[in-house]
């Protein structure tokens, strides 16, 4: 118990937690953004995808109590090595210097992180509850399998099985041009933090020294461009018509809007 105490005590510790966690949610996103590139194949792909998780049961919900730890702590471990750093450093030459040398992407490591953290809460709220669009309800929005659904060639999800309806949902949502640029604008704040974040990942966890400390840095923006470029296409392709509502869900639109008009 001790040991615990004092990792998250000791600087050395929050900065050793802030790379782990950082690990779990560098990780989440990568497979956060390839699973929504199945938006780009028929919607078996991503509706199938959809109810492979959500049939996991318990343990995807370990695995969103695991990536909540991980957010909260690593923004913990952020602000108070912050304020760690000011105290002890004050208003000095010396913090000056530190700044005019500090990259940008390091010097807007907060900034971005906060926005980042509540833009994810929004696209909880709309794509995994449904609940910020009036006229649109994920529960109204059911989708019949076409096909058998595989995860390395096991068939998870049968042909046959009427699913929520991701793909619709997606479409819709970023059919509104407010909601795909701020989207846009989000995963490029993440972007950039990625930038910065995987490098000091890299030397917290001493895998960085002299002889690769360029290379593993543009591993990093390499990195952060692929990952903004495939968010970006989502939005895009939908926004130019390149990926449509799949046929039929016209009729069912409009049942939607008649119900939730009777509701009211």
């Amino acid at each position: 118990m001790n040991s615990i105490v004092q990792l998250f005590r000791s600087s050395i510790g929050r900065k050793f937690l802030m790379a782990i966690t950082g690990v779990i949610l560098v990780g989440f996103v990568i497979g956060h953004l390839v699973g929504n590139l199945q938006i780009f194949s028929p919607p078996d792909k991503i509706n199938g995808y959809a109810e492979f998780l959500h049939g996991m049961g318990p343990m995807l919900w370990v695995v969103r109590l695991v990536l909540l730890a991980s957010v909260l702590i690593h923004i913990w471990a952020a602000v108070s090595l912050t304020l760690e750093n000011r105290q002890a450093r004050g208003v000095t030459r010396y913090a000056v210097k530190h700044t005019i040398r500090a990259t940008l992407a390091s010097r807007t490591m907060r900034l971005t992180g906060f926005v980042v953290f509540f833009f994810l809460i929004y696209h909880l709220l709309q794509f995994t509850i449904g609940g910020v669009d009036d006229t649109f309800k994920a529960n109204l929005a059911r989708y019949t399998m076409q096909g058998d659904y595989h995860v390395a060639g096991i068939s998870v999800v049968p042909a046959g099985a009427s699913v929520l309806d991701v793909h619709t949902m997606v479409v819709k949502g970023f059919q509104n041009p407010i909601v795909s640029l701020f989207y846009v604008i989000a995963v490029g704040l993440l972007s950039f933090h990625l930038v910065h974040g995987v490098d000091s990942m890299f030397q917290t966890l001493g895998i960085r020294n002299a002889s690769w400390s360029g290379g593993l840095r543009k591993f990093a923006v390499i990195l952060a461009v692929l990952y903004f470029l495939g968010n970006l296409a989502i939005p895009a392709a939908i926004l130019s018509g390149k990926i449509q509502l799949r046929p039929g869900w016209a009729k069912l639109d409009a049942s939607a809007a008649q119900v939730t008009h009777t509701s009211h």
